[in-house]
């Protein structure tokens, strides 16, 4: 994108998976949504590229896919 336009979206996911992506973001010093932003991207990388290259995304803080929280 561009433009930086940024979709806007409707998610619904549960308490318990809400209360751990907050956790998660808070150990890697993002909000919620940059969180659930960076996974999406790590994902769509890992299934072939399939991600036009945008420029950078949300920072990243060390190999936060193989974190536990």
């Amino acid at each position: 994108m561009a433009d930086n336009k940024k979709k806007a979206v409707l998610l619904r996911i549960s308490p318990e998976l809400w209360a751990a992506l907050q956790r998660w973001a808070a150990d890697d010093l993002r909000s919620v949504n940059a969180q659930i932003e960076f996974v999406l991207r790590q994902a769509v990388r890992k299934q072939g590229g399939r991600l036009p290259d945008a420029g950078p995304g949300p920072p990243q803080t060390g190999d936060s896919l193989h974190h536990e929280s």
